[in-house]
């Protein structure tokens, strides 16, 4: 399960297209999904809870232990994301980060924290798309 915000979760639909898809092999397709996906889920659930909340209710409907949450924040502080994690390590999911600047909280509550020193968001999300393109790689290697 991938997750992030504007450019982030454009990022996140990426990872799953590669996954689902293939990345540069040919391999039976892996089980991803992105989830900024779905309007109806996001706008009900931002109404009946909150916007903090997106993710964090996908993973506790969808995640089972030993999945992996993949979140994805220019900042490490997007709320959502911190959620997100929150519920991911509750329910027993691996959990990795891929952040700028110092981390933020988000880079303080996953298994595997991925840093862009960096506070220039266009920077950050130019190394983000590249390392997410080498996790797809080392992913697809592991399963061919």
């Amino acid at each position: 399960m991938a997750f992030g915000n504007g450019g982030s979760a454009a990022d996140a639909q990426h990872v799953a297209a590669e996954l689902v898809g293939r990345y540069l092999r040919e391999r039976r397709g892996l089980a991803a999904i992105a989830l900024s996906t779905d309007t109806s889920v996001l706008t009900s659930v931002g109404n009946d809870y909150s916007f903090d909340r997106v993710f964090a209710r996908q993973i506790e409907a969808l995640g089972q232990s030993g999945d992996v949450a993949l979140g994805i924040s220019t900042s490490g502080r997007s709320p959502n994301v911190v959620a997100a994690f929150e519920t991911a390590r509750s329910q027993g999911l691996r959990t990795i980060a891929v952040t700028g600047g110092d981390g933020g909280t988000v880079g303080g509550r996953v298994d595997i924290h991925i840093n862009v020193p960096s506070t220039s968001t266009p920077r950050v999300q130019e190394v983000h798309r590249t390392l997410l393109h080498v996790i797809c790689e080392l992913v697809e290697k592991a399963f061919v």
